[in-house]
């Protein structure tokens, strides 16, 4: 019987998404039929009291401060003051320039939490200058899809904070688990594009300029801004002075002075940084409002029950459990944006994961990485998106090219299961 239900409840959810019914409306579209058809709680009661619920928790504060303090950083000369600082150290390096994509991205990602906005941002720094500079295209575009992606795990991020809600964990120890992984990833894809570099020297253009140690000194004081402001967001955090939603606001009120000091901010960057945060936000509000009345629904017709109960049937490793989970997220991310795929999984997917004594915070990670690779998978890969419009490359291109930063993160995925210290560690050492 529950198997029907689900096929049916599947079946309503797609044939939504394919009439172009928004996420958040769709979710909660689906969990209505399934009150009304099989549960006999009536649905409208059920709908208003958890939605309610959803949208009023104190921890969620934190999602739009960072969602604005990102659309603030956008539109200041953040991301030209970054390329000043970062070019003089990796003229000597394989590959010389297309590291600023990694490096820019892994810097950015650290004050924003979004991967949209990462991508764009250093984006609008990069794709420009490389392409003037003589880079191959293919690797320009590849690169820059697969860092933007870092986003979502360099801390803050949205995801973090969106999983730390639905799986009812600490985003302080979620940001701090973050921050090797994310470090090695962006490692991954500087020794990608170092090895691709020597197998490939004539498609790298010569260094323009040699610069002396005291030169990238003097050069890299454009860098000071977004340093501190990464200090004062993370440092808030890990010092355990601030909750994440704190440390949330320090950031929105560090990057209006930011962009206020640089002579960016006026009222018409004030209020389109407000209007993109807010219609970001209620988009994503949308959508855990829609899933959260979903996650009830479910529960009350026992499908979580009954999933969990025929996974563990099967008798699976705890490897073979996470190799699954990898492939289901990765065919959902083909469908769905990283948001919808944690809080439409969360509520089946947490028991299963816990009975196998998968550490949660750890998951929160793996979850990171698998919805980092959705966002450069067809046909709903956010960063893809992002790179067509200011490429006005194909799609099937700017997925081919990124297929290397994809088979990174599985290698990632890999590493952190192996040694999966390089996740716990540092949330389990630090006061919080």
């Amino acid at each position: 019987m529950e198997i029907l239900i689900t096929i049916l409840l599947i079946v309503v959810l797609f044939a939504m998404l394919a009439g172009g019914v928004w996420i958040g409306l769709t979710l909660a579209g689906v969990a209505w039929v399934a009150m009304e058809l099989f549960s006999s709680r009536p649905a409208g009661d059920a709908m208003a009291i958890t939605i309610w619920g959803a949208s009023s928790s104190w921890t969620l504060t934190a999602l739009p401060l960072f969602v604005w303090m990102g659309e603030i950083l956008f539109r200041t000369r953040l991301s030209q003051d970054m390329f000043k600082g970062l070019a003089p150290w990796v003229e000597r390096l394989p590959g010389r320039l297309l590291h600023t994509n990694v490096i820019g991205c892994a810097i950015f990602a650290a004050v924003s939490g979004s991967s949209a906005a990462t991508c764009a941002t250093i984006g609008k720094m990069t794709l420009p200058e490389l392409k003037k500079r003589g880079y191959p295209d293919d690797q320009v575009i590849g690169t820059l899809a697969g860092a933007g992606t870092l986003g979502l795990l360099i801390p803050p991020s949205i995801i973090m904070i969106v999983y730390g809600v639905a799986a009812d964990q600490s985003i302080s120890k979620l940001f701090i688990a973050g921050v090797i992984p994310g470090i090695m990833l962006a490692l991954l894809f500087s020794g990608y594009i170092a090895i691709w570099a020597l197998m490939n020297p004539t498609k790298i253009p010569a260094a323009t300029r040699r610069y002396s140690f005291f030169e990238k000194i003097h050069e890299s004081r454009h860098l000071i801004p977004v340093v501190l402001l990464i200090a004062a967001v993370l440092g808030s955090i890990y010092a355990g002075i601030a909750t994440a939603t704190e440390a949330a606001a320090v950031g929105v009120v560090g990057s209006l002075a930011l962009s206020t000091i640089q002579g960016s901010m006026n009222w018409q960057t004030f209020k389109e940084s407000l209007l993109g945060a807010t219609r970001l936000y209620c988009m994503i509000a949308l959508i855990l409002m829609g899933a959260a009345f979903l996650t009830l629904s479910m529960g009350y017709l026992g499908l979580p029950r009954a999933l969990a109960e025929f996974i563990n049937g099967l008798g699976l490793s705890q490897f073979a459990l996470i190799v699954a989970l990898a492939f289901f997220y990765i065919l959902l991310g083909c469908f769905l944006d990283g948001i919808s795929m944690v809080v439409l999984t969360m509520g089946v997917i947490l028991p299963t994961v816990t009975g196998a004594g998968i550490d949660l915070i750890w998951f929160g990670i793996f979850i990171t990485l698998v919805v980092e690779m959705a966002q450069i998978t067809p046909p709903v890969g956010f960063n893809l998106f992002v790179l067509q419009g200011m490429t006005k490359r194909e799609l099937t291109y700017i997925a081919r090219v990124s297929l290397p930063m994809f088979m990174l993160m599985c290698g990632a995925v890999l590493i952190i299961y192996f040694f999966p210290a390089l996740v716990t560690w540092l949330p389990s050492n630090m006061k919080l």
